[in-house]
């Protein structure tokens, strides 16, 4: 059996929030993966050269959502391994919390097949990566909600 090679990735994103409504919401993304069928997701990207985390996560959520964002502070970076084409990369994802200051979900890029706004008592409901999962719980708490359990109206 061949060995791995092995190889470290790094990414940066964020946790798109707004309130309405007397609910508090943030950004998910749909994707259809080859083994996990449909995921719903954060949105991230890699890093151009020389580029710093948080202006990654700004350019990377910009295009993948439609939106306009800003920076409200960081939020704990996300680490898991994965396996392509003969390598294992040990990756790490720079998460922040943002919100939207303008820009259209309809002007996403092809990164997601859909993006939409979702209540965080909701998200329960949607298939997503467990990691991303406990870091909304982490928003949720910052925010004063709770992931999953109806917010105070």
């Amino acid at each position: 059996m061949a060995r791995l090679r092995s190889a470290r990735a790094t990414s940066a994103g964020g946790v798109v929030v707004r309130h309405r409504d007397g609910r508090d919401q943030l950004v998910l993304g749909r994707r259809t993966r080859e083994r996990a069928g449909v995921v719903w997701s954060l949105p991230k990207g890699t890093p151009q050269p020389g580029e710093a985390a948080h202006a990654t996560a700004l350019r990377e959520v910009g295009e993948e959502t439609g939106l306009q964002v800003r920076i409200l502070g960081p939020l704990p970076d996300i680490h898991y391994v994965f396996v392509r084409a003969g390598t294992r990369y040990f990756k790490t994802v720079h998460y922040f919390l943002m919100e939207a200051v303008g820009g259209d979900l309809a002007r996403h890029d092809r990164e997601f097949e859909e993006v939409r706004w979702v209540d965080f008592a909701a998200t329960a409901g949607f298939p997503m990566f467990e990691t991303e999962r406990a870091l909304v719980g982490q928003a949720a708490e910052g925010l004063g909600t709770r992931a999953g359990e109806s917010s105070p109206a």
